[in-house]
C-alpha cells in the first residue's frame, strides 16, 4: 500500500489562494515520490465550530460531522498543513479543525507551509507548538512562503503560483524525504 499524505488547505475564505498553493505543492511533490499526495480541503468538511460535549481525547464523538471528519483524518498517514498567515496567527477554521481529534491525529509526521507578505513565520511559531501538543512526529523541515502584493491580481488571485512558489521546491524534496523517513518500519523500506 502507498503512503498517503494530506495536503490540507487550511484556509476557507471565499477569495483565498490557499487552494491553489496546496494544488501546486501537491503536484510538486508528487512529480517524483513514492508517497500519494492528496487534497484535503477544510472547505469542503464544513465542521461547525467546536460542538463535542467532550475532550477528544476520549474519543466519544456525539455528532456525525466529528465521526465522519475523525474517519477522513485517519486515512491518512501523514499531514502537510498549507495555510495564510492572517493577524500574526494561523486561521482560527484551521485550529477549529484540529480541536476536534486527538488521537487521529497522534503520532503522525506533520509538516506545513504557511505563507503571506513575510513568509507567515508569525503563524509558524504558534503552529509548530499545537502539532507537538497532538503529539505528531513534527518534520525538521517547513515552508515560510513569501507572497508580497505584486504575486497577486486585482481580484486577489495568484498572478503565477508556480512562479511565487518556485523558491520553496528545494524545501518541499527534503519534506518528502522526511515524511519516508518518519514512516519508517516496513513502509519506509518500500517506498525507497
Amino acid at each position: 500500500m502507498t503512503a498517503r499524505i494530506a495536503v490540507l488547505i487550511g484556509s476557507t475564505r471565499p477569495t483565498r489562494i490557499c487552494a491553489d498553493i496546496a494544488g501546486w505543492t501537491r503536484d510538486v511533490l508528487s512529480q517524483d515520490s513514492a508517497l500519494s499526495y492528496q487534497l484535503l480541503d477544510l472547505a469542503e468538511v464544513d465542521l461547525p465550530f467546536l460542538d463535542e460535549p467532550r475532550m477528544p481525547a476520549l474519543g466519544h464523538y456525539q455528532h456525525e460531522h466529528t465521526r465522519a471528519w475523525s474517519r477522513t483524518v485517519r486515512v491518512f498517514d501523514g499531514f502537510l498543513f498549507v495555510f495564510p498567515q492572517y493577524n500574526w496567527g494561523y486561521p482560527g477554521v484551521l485550529k477549529n479543525a484540529m480541536d476536534f481529534l486527538y488521537e487521529e491525529w497522534k503520532g503522525r509526521p506533520a509538516t506545513f507551509l504557511c505563507y503571506g507578505n513575510h513568509g507567515g513565520s508569525a503563524a509558524a511559531e504558534p503552529f509548530q507548538r499545537v502539532l507537538r501538543g497532538l503529539h505528531m512526529t513534527v518534520l525538521d523541515t517547513h515552508v515560510e512562503a513569501v507572497i508580497g502584493p505584486s504575486d497577486i491580481d486585482a481580484d486577489w488571485q495568484l498572478i503565477d503560483a508556480a512562479a511565487t512558489l518556485d523558491p520553496v521546491r528545494g524545501q518541499l524534496a527534503d519534506i518528502d524525504s522526511q515524511f519516508r523517513d518518519a514512516l519508517g518500519g516496513s513502509m519506509g523500506q518500500r517506498l525507497r
